[in-house]
């Protein structure tokens, strides 16, 4: 199929609704038989002449198609099997009825997209457009339809049978077949669909809303992972409430239904009443699951669940409004974990996302605005900007308007909004509404992309105490356009003496309330901003918070990065501080390893670490973050031509001296840290853990050339086999393995052996081994695409072994003879006759090769060459290919 690009500009209403859609599925793994009934009406909205009937279908074995009773015959319907397109010419000028019954092959369905079986087990994604792969429908989100679903199936074979909304009726059948009929009441598009049939077993608990009414919690699972959905059950339950409190609201059905499936192109799907979960976001025992496993089932159980209202019961009316359900679910989901956990570290986490990856994407040819103009394949626009800058965008009207007009913004636009397909522009118009400002403006964000820039002068008058900020800001071109206009964002702030207190002062002629982060808001190219009332000469804490999501440009000297990075009130400006320190010294560097002189770590940033290595004050989970150096991610986007060699290289030396010179201090923290007593997953010891394990990766870091000490391997292999869960047992594993290969490999085989019969857990010993940083990991990375632990149709698998070297073993992949780029082009080839979405997920590198010198770009180049000249190339890897190619 060769899809047409669509724009937003061309956006029409759908030319007829379905209020009422009545399916009759017959499961079987190689012929299931759908019945559907399609009540349907023109709809007055739609401009124009009354246009033939446009039902979409992908894949579908079309055995009977009748109107309003009466079989169609060819020549009074086409079927485009090309262009996934059935069209009824002359439908009735009222309500009407088109009945459908298809074949379709569950089994056959590498894609993920639609029904498919995992594990035996039959299960749905249809989100963006799988719901055509399943019957014919008008599958678009503006569509919204009360659905009522009947699914008969073997009983043997599928004790269990579901679909959205509540169950109305349940039966047995003569021939060893069984019934189950579920009605949902909410006008739903057909992206929120699901069904799912298999022998599960049913884990269940019960919740009571703020309002009395009892609903029934469900997680499904198969039977050999049952003991591991509590933690998923305790987060839901946390969810709910913690959405009655923050946003009044509350739960609509009767109950709330979660299925668990090893085989998932993403991480979860919100739809209504039934959410498929990947494995990896439901399932955690202390001996299984790290306790950054434990905070992302918590944060996917919430992003999910907080989809009912933001997401499903108001919907996006078109798929260019996609941020509009996922910046806003994001941004909620975040809001939940910073209250679960440490704020400022949740804070740090989803800032090192934005700067290192989502940046890089508003850098590349696939550039887009958070509501893009035009798409070839909404596949290709679940994206970094989409869903985390789309959150930025909330955060930064959540700031401009204080929380109490937020939340009054968010209770109209609810009001508002309920049961209808939206806009991004209705989502602002409620914010105007609650504030009575104009946001005009700030709409900006939504329509133009890249990373705005901030350049920040400043001069003190001491006579006056009165310090002045001029602020310019600007936008770098980007394949959809080339001049920017200003952006509207909070540029949060604040002022330290050279004791690190805090400074008072007013601004605007009006007392800031003495608050520490006043926020000044920029609309305009050039701004100048007055401070009165400033005591002393300031030392500046700007972009407080991460108050916007941009480059800031002003520079300090290192002095003044030290003593904001020891006392700056602004967490977030504390670890920012040290991560500018750092990268500094850093960047210093790397001219010395080009030239072959020795790398040196500045003694100011050794006296910081040391700072932070012996607080005793400070959270443990924010002392862990604190010292981790700047992603390589991070480092490259300030070097042009980028070297990733360079850039690994002096980033690991820098973690080895610094693990040498603070060898007794670091040994000192990481013994006072053992555990005292079994797992628990509170923020307390996830912190303390975090921490401990930070020590511990210090310590084993290897200079380069140079073995560990055998002592340090002794100490990372003894936590490794004594450790009682497995964050301790994870993270000494692969400190062991990054630092000697020998001995990696003995606690390696040690792994599988005991963990072998567990997928999940077998994931993080497919992604250790391919982010090893010792030399030979490209072959054997190529030796573990054929091990049995492994299956390239399995999306898991290849995040877990394919996406970790070339994402995290950067060095290697960017290796200059060109072989990881060889490897991934093959991969991605084999990927993209199985799964298209995976296979252009894992071709996101080569969409960056403009950064690197002239030999890295001609190898990547010649790869991107190489897959378009593919005659079968999927609409979504083609898109992406084309656009990277188009830079030459």
């Amino acid at each position: 199929m060769n899809k047409k690009t669509i724009y937003l500009k061309d956006y029409l209403p759908p030319a007829y609704l379905v209020p009422q859609t009545r399916l009759h599925v017959e499961l079987d793994p190689t012929t299931t038989r759908v019945e559907a009934r399609l009540n349907c009406q023109p709809n007055n909205a739609y401009p124009g002449a009354q246009p033939p009937l446009l039902l979409n279908g992908n894949g579908l074995d079309l055995e009977y198609l009748c109107l309003d009773g009466k079989e169609l015959h060819p020549g009074e319907y086409t079927y485009d099997k090309d262009n996934a397109l059935l069209s009824i010419f002359s439908p009735p000028t009222t309500a009407f009825t088109i009945e459908t019954v298809v074949h379709i092959n569950p089994a056959a369905n590498t894609e993920l997209e639609g029904l498919y079986l995992s594990a035996g087990n039959y299960c749905t994604q249809c989100e963006a457009e799988g719901f055509r792969k399943i019957t014919f429908f008008p599958d678009r989100p503006d569509v919204m339809s009360i659905f009522t679903t009947t699914l008969v199936g073997e009983e043997k074979n599928c004790p269990v049978l579901l679909s959205n909304g509540n169950l109305v009726q349940s039966g047995t059948l003569a021939d060893s077949r069984h019934f189950a009929t579920w009605h949902d009441p909410f006008p739903k598009p057909s992206y929120l669909f699901a069904l799912v049939a298999g022998d599960l077993v049913r884990i269940s608990d019960s919740f009571t809303t703020q309002s009395g009414r009892e609903i029934a919690l469900h997680i499904y699972v198969e039977a050999r992972n049952q003991e591991k959905c509590g933690h998923a059950m305790q987060a839901l339950k946390k969810a709910m409430r913690w959405d009655e409190e923050r946003f009044g609201r509350e739960y609509d059905l009767d109950s709330y239904m979660i299925l668990a499936v090893d085989d998932f192109n993403m991480g979860a799907m919100e739809n209504k009443g039934l959410n498929v979960f990947n494995s990896k976001y439901v399932l955690a025992l202390p001996e299984t699951a790290t306790d950054t496993d434990y905070e992302g089932i918590e944060g996917v159980i919430a992003h999910e669940y907080f989809h009912n209202w933001t997401g499903n019961r108001i919907t996006c009316r078109d798929w260019f409004q996609l941020s509009l359900k996922e910046g806003l679910t994001v941004f909620r989901d975040q809001e939940f974990s910073a209250e679960l956990g440490s704020r400022p570290v949740k804070r740090i986490h989803d800032v090192n996302i934005i700067r290192s990856l989502q940046f890089r994407e508003d850098a590349g040819p696939m550039a887009h605005p958070v509501r893009p103009a035009s798409f070839v394949e909404i596949n290709n626009f679940y994206t970094l900007t989409v869903y985390n800058k789309g959150a930025e965008l909330i955060r930064m009207l959540h700031t401009l308007l204080g929380a109490a007009t937020f939340r009054r913004g968010m209770d109209i636009y609810f009001a508002r909004h309920d049961g209808q397909a939206v806009t991004c522009d209705d989502f602002i118009a409620a914010m105007e509404s609650a504030a009575e400002l104009d946001l005009t403006k700030f709409k900006r964000w939504y329509s133009q992309a890249g990373t705005p820039e901030l350049e920040v002068e400043s001069s003190y008058d001491a006579a006056g105490q009165r310090l002045t900020l001029r602020v310019r800001q600007s936008c770098p071109p980007t394949p959809d356009m080339t001049e920017k206009e200003p952006f509207t964002l909070p540029l949060a702030l604040g002022l330290l003496d050279a004791e690190g207190r805090e400074l008072p002062f007013t601004w605007n002629s009006s007392r800031a309330g003495q608050a520490s982060s006043p926020v000044l808001v920029l609309s305009e190219a050039e701004q100048e901003f007055v401070l009165e009332s400033v005591s002393k000469p300031p030392i500046l804490s700007l972009l407080r918070n991460f108050s916007a999501p941009v480059k800031l440009n002003y520079p300090q000297s290192t002095e003044e990065l030290v003593l904001r990075m020891a006392h700056d009130r602004d967490p977030f400006n504390r670890w920012d501080a040290g991560q500018q320190l750092a990268m500094q010294a850093i960047l210093s560097q790397i001219k010395c390893f080009q030239e072959g002189k020795p790398i040196r770590v500045p003694a100011a940033l050794l006296q910081g670490m040391r700072a932070l290595v012996q607080d005793e004050q400070a959270e443990h989970a924010f002392l862990a973050v604190a010292m981790l150096l700047p992603t390589e991610n991070w480092l490259g986007q300030q070097i042009t031509p980028l070297d990733p060699e360079a850039v690994f290289s002096v980033r690991q030396q820098f973690r080895a001296l610094l693990g040498k010179e603070l060898n007794e201090e670091l040994l000192r923290r990481y013994q006072a840290l053992a555990a005292n007593g079994p797992y628990r997953y509170t923020p307390a010891e996830v912190g303390r853990r975090a921490l401990r394990n930070c020590c511990l990766a210090y310590l084993l870091s290897p200079e380069l050339g140079k073995p560990v000490d055998a002592e340090l391997l002794h100490l990372g292999e003894t936590q490794y086999r004594q450790a009682g869960n497995m964050t301790d047992s994870i993270a000494a594993l692969a400190a062991v393995v990054n630092a000697d290969r020998q001995q990696g490999d003995a606690l390696l085989a040690d792994f599988h052996d005991r963990w072998q019969h567990d997928p999940l857990v077998m994931d993080k010993w497919l992604s250790i081994q391919a982010a090893c940083p010792l030399p030979g990991t490209l072959e054997r990375v190529r030796q573990l695409t054929g091990h049995p632990v492994f299956s390239i149709t399995n999306p898991n698998k290849v995040r877990a072994l394919i996406a970790s070297f070339c994402s995290l073993n950067q060095h290697q992949f960017h290796s200059a003879d060109g072989n990881g780029y060889a490897f991934l082009g093959e991969q991605v080839l084999k990927l993209d006759a199985i799964n298209p979405q995976i296979a252009t997920r894992m071709a996101a590198p080569f969409t960056l090769w403009r950064r690197y010198d002239n030999t890295r770009q001609n190898l990547m180049l010649a790869q991107l060459t190489c897959l378009s000249r593919q005659p079968a190339l999927s609409d979504d890897l083609k898109e992406l290919v084309e656009k990277s190619l188009q830079e030459r």
